[in-house]
């Protein structure tokens, strides 16, 4: 009598909470008989930056789709919680004689640190170790420019991964059935992800999060939004935007995915120059994501601080008061407040806005870009630390290829251009529904008569504006200006001033 000796495999999930297209998983069931499904909850391995809530209402919802979606197929997924990630699986491996772990690789400066540390441990243990590129179109380190170094200009970083797409191979399937243990762990709810004080109701309203809500969005862009993208993206008052990118933050749908379904999509009618440009537009929006990988890794500082050395000195105001009338959609520039609005109310807020409000509040508020940050980081579910600080950095004017900081986008014109009807505005500030398209996204220059008519008080009903913006755009400018000059030549100065003037001996 022969003994068939079973092997086991663990898969880690982490930010890849999806079957189909899973790398890891696919190495998992193709090499080892036995697959251990492992989440492990160790929040103090983020550093610096740990998910904020909204990213957490997410994680819950996710990891309870993903652990359905496993049942249906044979097993289910062990959630383990500790400080250490190593430990959890080094234990999980040992009580089920794996000896193998496949992970999907993750990008962000504390995760790549502690992965490393991991497989050192691991494999120091008799667990092979294997990660793959599950989340990318390309690694960070694969694309270089002629002189060998990061791309800091996206468009020729573009070029570059454009050449790669037409032969990026199949997404893989998921697979239809696995086989193995399902130790015991702790519950999804003991996790504490979700909030102990309901607030979020308008994301559940919003938000289908798991693989299946990942696809029948993508799905639905494709048939519907895709065709109009190119224009429509621009719209906050029209529903044109993708909505993907919470999905592909937590891994539901892959980038992979994404581009094979739109190709797919648009292929018959390729010939319709409209169709075509949306279909690029997209396109470079995932090429955008993929470039803020790209910088994350080459350049892990710019989390905290910016990649042009000029603005470490730039004269920041740290006022919390205008902070906080920003994060409250207090602001008193209609657009501006709209657009926190819908933030903390979906989790989520439209793209052109994002760079709206941004703008007032390291322009024209002179708040440090890293409070936008981070406020952004707590309130998105979409919060990507790539793209978070890619976008804060690009409307700051201090990061690679960022918008010049005298680019200050004005709310009001930026109001009447992309919300010509005044739909976006007042579906997220009630108060002012029954103000006129003339004064709805000006209101503190409208006719006191017309303010009275439509029950609006300023001040009260709705506040003034914080700023000027005119006075605060010219004194932005004014405090631009006093760091405009080389870095070299700053710190020259400063050597200068801090020695005093030369002596010179008199004779």
């Amino acid at each position: 009598m022969t003994t068939t000796h079973r092997t086991t495999a663990l898969v880690w999930f982490r930010r890849d909470l999806r079957l189909a297209d899973n790398p890891a998983l696919a190495a998992a069931v193709r090499h080892a008989d036995h697959v251990v499904a492992v989440y492990v909850h160790a929040p103090e391995e983020d550093g610096a930056w740990r998910p904020g809530a909204a990213s957490d209402w997410w994680l819950h919802r996710s990891l309870v789709r993903l652990d359905a979606d496993l049942q249906r197929r044979g097993i289910s997924l062990t959630v383990r919680r500790g400080a250490s990630s190593a430990q959890a699986l080094a234990e999980l491996a040992r009580e089920t004689g794996a000896t193998h772990l496949y992970w999907n690789r993750l990008y962000e400066p504390a995760a790549a640190a502690r992965d490393e540390r991991l497989e050192a441990e691991l494999t120091a243990q008799d667990v092979a170790c294997e990660s793959f590129n599950g989340g990318l179109l390309s690694e960070p380190w694969e694309l270089l420019n002629s002189q060998q170094a990061p791309y800091r200009v996206f468009t020729p970083f573009w070029r570059a991964l454009q050449a790669r797409l037409d032969g990026l191979p199949p997404p893989l399937a998921a697979p239809k059935r696995l086989r193995g243990p399902s130790p015991r762990g702790v519950s999804i709810d003991s996790l504490g992800l979700l909030p102990r004080i309901a607030w979020d109701a308008g994301l559940a309203e919003r938000w289908v999060p798991g693989e299946t809500g990942a696809h029948e969005r993508l799905e639905a862009f494709c048939d519907t939004a895709l065709a109009r993208y190119d224009e429509g993206r621009n719209r906050p008052d029209e529903d044109d935007g993708s909505r993907l990118s919470p999905h592909l933050h937590f891994g539901e749908v892959s980038p992979r995915q994404c581009v094979v379904a739109v190709r797919n999509a648009v292929m018959p009618t390729m010939d319709r120059p409209a169709t075509k440009a949306s279909a690029e537009a997209f396109l470079r929006q995932v090429g955008w994501r993929e470039f803020a990988h790209h910088l994350l890794h080459h350049f892990p500082h710019t989390t905290e601080a910016p990649l042009d050395e000029r603005f470490e000195r730039f004269a920041w105001q740290d006022d919390a008061a205008l902070l906080q009338a920003w994060q409250r959609g207090r602001t008193g520039y209609p657009l501006v407040d709209a657009g926190m609005r819908e933030l903390w109310t979906t989790g989520w807020m439209h793209n052109r806005v994002r760079m709206v409000v941004a703008s007032l509040l390291v322009k024209n508020l002179r708040q440090p870009w890293v409070a936008g940050a981070r406020w952004f980081w707590d309130t998105l579910v979409d919060a990507d630390l790539a793209n978070n600080t890619l976008g804060w950095q690009w409307t700051t004017g201090c990061g690679a290829d960022a918008a010049p900081f005298f680019r200050i986008f004005n709310p009001v014109l930026q109001a009447e251009r992309h919300d010509p009807r005044r739909v976006y505005l007042r579906r997220w500030l009630p108060e002012l529904a029954r103000v006129p398209d003339e004064w709805i996204h000006r209101p503190w220059q409208a006719p006191a008569a017309v303010l009275a008519e439509a029950g609006v008080e300023l001040g009260v009903t709705y506040p003034r504006p914080v700023v000027d913006f005119g006075e605060s755009r010219r004194a932005a400018l004014a405090a631009y200006a006093q760091i405009r000059e080389p870095v070299a030549a700053a710190k020259a100065r400063s050597g200068m001033a801090e020695r005093g003037p030369r002596r010179t001996s008199g004779r």
